[in-house]
């Protein structure tokens, strides 16, 4: 499943209000874009890795990725990225029955991260999967089935639906759970102390693999 049909979304449409506006994905860690690190992870893992991100998608361009705006309108959270891109795989990439979706704030993520989500669903039947970590479920990270993209369009359209976990409530899911030795490989930037504590953390990953 992980390498021949899934598609990966890079979800980059948040408004970053603790960080002061902009784009988090590129501020500055490790002397590179902290996207870079979650792109390093992410890419492997799926048979594409597209971007959804509102606004001039110029920014992005020496990514070279296929920058896709939120088909909600409104600022509607990372539940409209994730029907963004189950209804850019329906349309773009038909082979793609999964979306595997990240967060560009992340920049540790498991490598196997994809592989991991795919093989629960598969042995437990379920129909969606996502991470899990130090008990805290993470919704961000999830897997998801293709097939789901009108069932979510209506519940966000006719429902005003915008919690992520109130509408896996409605489907087996399944939530896997990852180390947190030597730290949550799910830590994320929401503000400036963070960055400087993501720093750390990159500078200890660095050390441990020498």
């Amino acid at each position: 499943m992980t390498e021949l049909n899934v598609l990966g979304v890079l979800l980059a449409g948040g408004l970053a209000r603790r960080m002061g506006g902009g784009d988090k994905g590129l501020s500055v860690l490790g002397a590179r874009p902290m996207m870079d690190h979650i792109i390093e992870r992410a890419r492997p893992q799926v048979s594409k890795l597209i971007l959804n991100a509102n606004g001039d998608s110029d920014r992005f361009a020496e990514y070279g990725f296929e920058v896709v705006p939120d088909v909600i309108e409104g600022s509607a959270g990372p539940l409209a990225g994730v029907l963004t891109g189950l209804e850019w795989a329906a349309a773009n990439a038909p082979d793609c029955q999964w979306l595997a979706t990240f967060t560009v704030d992340a920049p540790f993520v498991p490598m196997d991260l994809v592989e991991r989500l795919a093989l629960a669903v598969q042995s437990d039947g379920a129909d969606l999967a996502c991470a899990k970590s130090n008990g805290r479920t993470h919704p961000v990270f999830g897997l998801w089935p293709v097939r789901l993209a009108g069932e979510l369009r209506r519940a966000m359209i006719d429902e005003d639906m915008r919690k992520i976990d109130r509408w896996t409530a409605r489907y087996k899911l399944i939530e896997v759970d990852f180390s947190c030795d030597p730290f949550d490989p799910f830590f994320n930037v929401n503000a400036p102390e963070h960055l400087a504590e993501a720093e750390r953390l990159l500078n200890s990953e660095k050390r441990g693999a020498a």
